[in-house]
C-alpha cells in the first residue's frame, strides 16, 4: 500500500481522515460539474482480459455479495455515495455530486450527481438511494454490510437531489462508509426480485454486467452513458475463474490474460520476464485465536506464549519468501493509522517457557486447528515445529475447510487454538471498521473466542466509542492506540504476519494499473495502450 499512496495528491488530507477526522475529507479532483465532462468512447473491440483466483461463490447483488470474485466485479458494477479508490484507498465522490454537507452533529446531507444512469437507461434517483441503504439496514433482511452503518438511524430523500442521513449518534467518519452501500435501481429490484437481480446485476457503474458462468468467466462491457470520474476505457471486459494456480500462470505467460491475482510466490520471478509483479503490503493477516473459555487459554501468559513461541521469519522466508512482515501491530506497518504495539512478540522460546511456568503450565498438550487454504497448510508444520521445541509443550494438527471449521468447531466451543487467515479491509480501510470486525458485536468475541466477559474487553468497547465519536484526530488517536495495546497484549485473536499480495500484469498493454491491497483486481480507470 506504500507505493499506491505515492501516487495520492491529496494523501496527507486523506490521512487527516482516517487518522480520526473532525476535519474533512480531502477528496480527488473537483467532481462538482461531472455531467458536463465529455468523455472519449473506448476504442472500437478494445478488450482486457484477467486471470481471477477465486471461483463464483455468491452472486452480485451488493447487499449480500461477499465472495472475494463478487465483491471485485461489483467494484466496477456499482457505486457508492463515495467510494475508496480500490488501488489508493483515496477517497473520491462517486455518486455524489459534492463532499457530503454536514448540518448539526447527527445530521447529513448528500446531493447525487447530475445526470448518473443505471445500466438500463433510467436515471438514479434520491429514491432508489434511500431504497438501497433501507434494505441493508433492514433486520430481516441480515445483509452482511449492516453492521458497518449501525450509527444509521434513517435515510429520506428531501427532494430528487438530496438524500438526508439522520445518525444514532456522532459518528466521525460517516463520509468513509458512504461506500460501504451500493446504490441498485428499486425498479429493477422490485419487478425482477431478489434472486434474479443477484444473478443479472444492474448498477450504475462503469461497467455493466454481460454474463457470468461460475467456473469459467465474468464478462462486462462498457456503460456507455457512464459520467462518473472513473469511465470504462475498453469495450468489453472478461475476468477468467481460474482458482488452479498453475492454469493461471499459463494464462498470463501466454499473454491470455493481462493481469492476474494472486501471483505464487514461486511463479513471481519467471512472470517478472513477461511484465510486471508487484507485492503490495496489505492487512490480510494470518492470525491465532484461542478459546479464551478454555483452561489454559483463558490465561492470557499462555496465549503471550505460544505468540513469543513461533519462529515467525522462518514462515515468512521460508513459506511466504519474504512477502510478508512479522506483526508489530493489529494494522501492518503502511496503514496510515499505523501504531507500534507496547506488546512485541520477537521469537523467544526461552521467554514462552518462562511464560508457560509463571502461568502454572508444566504440560501443554493441544491440537490446532487450520484452514485449508495452500499457503495456511505450507505454514501449519513450521508453527509445530516452532511449538514442539518449547519444554512441555506437545502440538498436533488438522486441516479443515473454513466452513467446516467454524461450522463444526469455533462456533461450537469445541476447539482450543485455530490459525485461520482473514482480510476486513476489502470493506473499507478505517480502523475502527478494522477494529470492529473481530472486537465488536457477538459473533467473534462472544461466541468465537470467548473474551466478552472480562474487564479489557470492557474497556476496549469503551475506547473504540470514544475513537468514532471524537471532533479531534489526537483524541481518536489516542483512544485507537490504547485499544490496540490491549489487544496486543491480552491476543484473543492476534495477527502473526500480515500477507503481502503479489499482483502480475502486462505493463505493455495495460495503461494505468495498480494492483491493489486486497483480493481481486481493479480496472477502475485503466485502459489499454
Amino acid at each position: 500500500m506504500a507505493n499506491h499512496f505515492e501516487h495520492n495528491e491529496s494523501r496527507r488530507g486523506f490521512m487527516k481522515l482516517v487518522a480520526g477526522v473532525g476535519a474533512g475529507i480531502a477528496f480527488s479532483g473537483t467532481l462538482g460539474s461531472l455531467s458536463s465532462k465529455a468523455y472519449a468512447a473506448p476504442a472500437a473491440g478494445s478488450t482486457i482480459e484477467a486471470g481471477i483466483a477465486y471461483p463464483l461463490s455468491t452472486g452480485f447483488d451488493p447487499a449480500t455479495a461477499s465472495g472475494a470474485s463478487s465483491f471485485a466485479a461489483n467494484m466496477h458494477f456499482f457505486e457508492g455515495l463515495v467510494d475508496l479508490h480500490p488501488a489508493t484507498r483515496q477517497p473520491y465522490l462517486a455518486l455524489a455530486a459534492k463532499e457530503p454537507e454536514q448540518v448539526d452533529e447527527t445530521t447529513w446531507r448528500v446531493t447525487l450527481r447530475e445526470g448518473a444512469t443505471f445500466h438500463d437507461g433510467k436515471p438514479v434517483t434520491t429514491e432508489d438511494v434511500v431504497y438501497s441503504y433501507q434494505r441493508v439496514l433492514d433486520p430481516e433482511k441480515k445483509s452482511l454490510f449492516a453492521q458497518f452503518v449501525p450509527f444509521i438511524d434513517s435515510v429520506k430523500a428531501v427532494d430528487d437531489k438530496v438524500v438526508e442521513f439522520k445518525l444514532k449518534y456522532p459518528f466521525a467518519i460517516f463520509k468513509l462508509r458512504l461506500g460501504i452501500v451500493k446504490i441498485v435501481p428499486k425498479h429493477v429490484v422490485e419487478s425482477v426480485g431478489q434472486t434474479a437481480f443477484d444473478a443479472n446485476p444492474v448498477g450504475s457503474g462503469p461497467y455493466k454486467f454481460v454474463s457470468a458462468v461460475k467456473d469459467d468467466r465474468i464478462v462486462f462491457a462498457a456503460h456507455e452513458a457512464y459520467n462518473g470520474p472513473y469511465p470504462a476505457k475498453v469495450e468489453k471486459m472478461s475476468w477468467f475463474l481460474l482458482s488452479d494456480d498453475a492454469a493461471r500462470v499459463t494464462a498470463q505467460e501466454s499473454g491470455r490474460t493481462q493481469a492476474m491475482e494472486s501471483v505464487p510466490y514461486l511463479d513471481a520471478e519467471r512472470l517478472k520476464r513477461k511484465g510486471k509483479v508487484e507485492s503490495v503490503q496489505s492487512f490480510g493477516l494470518l492470525f491465532l485465536m484461542f478459546n479464551c473459555k478454555k483452561a489454559p487459554f483463558d490465561n492470557p501468559k499462555v496465549r503471550q506464549a505460544l505468540h513469543y513461541g513461533l519462529d515467525t521469519q522462518k514462515l515468512i522466508d521460508v513459506v511466504f519468501l519474504g512477502n510478508a512482515k512479522a506483526a508489530t501491530s493489529y494494522v501492518q506497518d503502511t496503514h496510515p493509522d499505523y501504531v507500534k504495539a507496547s506488546s512485541q512478540y520477537d521469537y523467544d522460546a526461552k521467554k514462552a517457557a518462562e511464560l508457560l511456568k509463571e502461568a502454572g503450565v508444566d504440560k501443554l498438550e493441544f491440537q490446532l486447528l487450520s484452514t485449508d487454504h495452500s499457503w495456511v497448510k505450507e505454514c501449519a508444520p513450521l508453527v509445530l515445529e516452532s511449538w514442539n521445541k518449547i519444554p512441555g509443550v506437545k502440538v498436533t494438527l488438522q486441516h479443515l475447510q473454513s466452513g467446516a471449521l467454524y461450522g463444526g468447531h469455533v462456533d461450537k466451543g469445541a476447539y482450543e487454538v485455530v490459525m485461520a487467515p482473514g482480510d476486513p479491509s476489502v470493506f473499507s480501510n478505517d480502523l475502527d471498521l478494522l477494529l470492529s470486525w473481530w472486537y465488536r458485536g457477538d459473533v467473534w468475541p462472544k461466541k468465537r473466542f470467548g473474551w466478552s466477559e472480562t474487564k479489557e474487553y470492557a474497556e476496549l468497547q469503551g475506547l473504540l466509542d470514544i475513537a468514532v465519536k471524537a471532533k479531534e484526530p489526537a483524541e481518536a488517536k489516542a483512544a485507537w492506540e490504547k485499544a490496540i495495546n490491549i489487544i496486543a497484549e491480552q491476543v484473543p485473536l492476534y495477527p502473526i504476519v500480515h500477507r503481502k499480495l503479489p499482483t502480475a500484469w502486462n505493463d505493455k498493454s495495460l495503461d494505468g494499473f495498480q494492483p491493489i491491497p486486497t483480493t481481486g483486481l481493479s480496472f477502475i480507470g485503466v485502459g489499454r495502450k
